[in-house]
């Protein structure tokens, strides 16, 4: 009997996810994955005799609902879950549509709310599992200018993740939310951030913030998605398991000043936060 853990990763046919999956299998583990484009992902990932690749549309609930299922169908089981999947949207608040923020939202949030309202059904008649929600620094830091609406769907993807380790302890599942700074990845390119349709050059800091990220950080990104993808696997696999994991001392770093100030703003404005309490 194959005893290791089978493993379901979306958005695996590049950056993180793809890397991750290489990885797993290497490794020997069971692996299903899903994209937008079954070709894209079999081509990228190669032919391997555990693994399953899956053409899915995460923010349609049929469509997750029936690749969780041909994933049970083909290896009996689901123990790690990686919400991966997701984009970057740039724009400030005001240049942002409501179809732009709201997409960003349908793929960054309800995507991996839908993996998860499917999957849960099976981690919890099994009694284990683990799930994973890729978040990012944005999701605890939101001082990038332009990008609000993306640090927006990271927070809540950080406020869901408690919540579910919360509910899902009870039965033997653990939750862990994953604040990636920047990776060497694909994700600053043109297919994985997305740039405001209506741009104002009124908003000079986040043209800068737009023309640093595409032009000065992107293929100079401090982490090695390499060794994030072992790091993921190492936590998957520890009695353990934490619920915040930061990977990259850039995003420990930014967490790190974002605490401080957290803290500073909390002691210099207690005498206020008291004064509202109703007193005997």
């Amino acid at each position: 009997m194959d005893t290791k853990k089978v493993w379901l990763v979306t958005g695996a046919s590049k950056g993180l996810g793809l890397i991750l999956v290489k990885k797993l299998l290497n490794h020997g583990y069971r692996v299903a994955a899903t994209s937008r484009s079954l070709n894209a992902l079999e081509s990228a990932v190669g032919k391997h005799h555990n693994f399953l690749p899956l053409q899915v549309d995460l923010v349609n609930e049929e469509s997750v609902e029936a690749g969780i299922s041909g994933v049970l169908e083909a290896f009996d089981r689901i123990d790690v879950v990686v919400n991966n999947a997701g984009y970057g949207q740039n724009g400030t608040l005001e240049e942002l549509s409501d179809d732009e923020s709201r997409q960003n939202f349908d793929v960054n949030v309800f995507g991996m709310l839908n993996i998860v309202r499917k999957v849960m059904p099976h981690l919890r008649e099994q009694k284990s599992g683990h799930i994973f929600n890729i978040s990012s620094i944005a999701g605890m830091v939101a001082n990038f200018p332009g990008f609000g609406i993306y640090c927006a769907t990271k927070f809540a993807v950080v406020g869901l993740t408690e919540a579910l380790s919360a509910e899902a302890k009870p039965f033997g599942i653990n939750a862990t939310v994953v604040y990636p700074g920047y990776f060497r990845t694909e994700f600053l390119s043109d297919d994985s951030l997305n740039l405001a349709k209506n741009r104002m050059d009124v908003y000079t800091e986040a043209r800068e913030s737009e023309r640093m990220h595409k032009e000065d950080i992107a293929g100079n990104q401090l982490g090695n998605p390499e060794k994030a993808a072992e790091v993921l696997i190492e936590v998957a696999e520890s009695e353990n398991p934490t619920l915040h994991l930061f990977l990259g001392s850039d995003s420990y770093n930014m967490a790190q000043d974002k605490l401080k100030s957290l803290e500073t703003a909390l002691e210099n404005n207690k005498a206020l936060s008291h004064s509202t309490d109703f007193k005997n």
